[in-house]
């Protein structure tokens, strides 16, 4: 076994892992407002349990890629690291972090008392084995895919490592639960862009296959907007206007690269899946850094 493969079946590549660390802890942060309680045995388990479910979603995501990655111009390295360790060893470890998660959010509930954390845990694995398995696999299912994967990864792992230290979701909170989400979703219609052949070639029926590379490029702005306009409004009623801005500014930069390539490609130059990773990722690391900074330095 190479521990490189490992590395790439979990998409653990740097800085990738920064933002998994910044959605397992986001909700503790925001639910806390301080740095003091993070160390706190019930914040360590929360957000232990929503690392496992975010690296084994991804594990779970190239086993159930690996026809269509193999066929991708710039993704087949995906599809050779899962052949080198194995299929069905990638698959053990998919599942068995999952069932990690779930163990410790279940350690959670019997410490705590806390039942809604075991509920949260049991729809992430429910969302991530939907948006990948068949028969259901909704990552065919245009929108929705996208929706399930922004959920699943980003907005219910808020949620859940927000409850697990005790805290009343207020309804400023729901609104940062659901512009991390649909930012989330948006991002994914964007990195879907690259990837129409080898889905098309597939009959996989993600967004850009359903709708073209410009058509997508439209629908990923209108569901980037949409996130961030109900974001900052999350943020500015909890942190006023500075937060705000702290919180949104490197996502709106981000979308502003994505009209940018919608320009392009009308004019017919098409991204690729390299020159969006080289482009656009360090605004989304930085935006989930300061997301993460926002709430623990008010």
């Amino acid at each position: 076994m190479r521990w490189r493969d490992v590395v790439v079946l979990h998409r653990l590549q740097f800085p990738l892992p920064v933002t998994y660390v910044c959605y397992a802890a986001w909700g503790a942060a925001y639910a806390l407002g301080s740095p003091a309680g993070l160390a706190g045995s019930a914040t360590v388990l929360a957000v232990a349990a929503n690392l496992l479910f975010i690296v084994g979603a991804l594990a779970l995501n190239n086993v159930a890629d690996l026809g269509i990655d193999s066929r991708h111009a710039e993704k087949g390295y995906l599809a050779r690291a899962t052949r080198r360790l194995g299929t069905d060893r990638a698959l053990r470890w998919a599942v068995t972090e999952l069932a990690t998660g779930l163990a410790l959010c279940l350690v959670l509930w019997f410490t705590t008392g806390r039942w809604v954390v075991a509920a949260l845990a049991v729809a992430i694995v429910v969302l991530t084995l939907g948006y990948n398995v068949e028969p259901v696999r909704l990552k065919r299912r245009g929108v929705a895919g996208p929706l399930v994967f922004g959920t699943s990864l980003v907005g219910l792992p808020f949620l859940l490592s927000y409850t697990a230290v005790g805290a009343d979701v207020a309804a400023w909170t729901w609104l940062v639960f659901a512009g991390v989400t649909v930012l989330t979703a948006g991002r994914t219609v964007w990195w879907s862009v690259p990837d129409r052949a080898a889905d098309t070639a597939d009959g996989v029926a993600t967004p850009s296959a359903r709708y073209g590379v410009p058509g997508t490029l439209v629908l990923a702005c209108l569901v980037l907007f949409t996130g961030l306009v109900v974001l900052a409004g999350g943020l500015w009623w909890r942190y006023g206007a500075l937060g705000a801005f702290a919180g949104v500014a490197a996502h709106a930069a981000f979308l502003g690269g994505v009209a940018a390539l919608l320009r392009a490609a009308r004019a017919g130059r098409l991204p690729t899946a390299s020159r969006l990773h080289r482009r656009g990722l360090p605004f989304v690391v930085v935006g989930e850094v300061l997301l993460l900074v926002v709430p623990l330095a008010a």
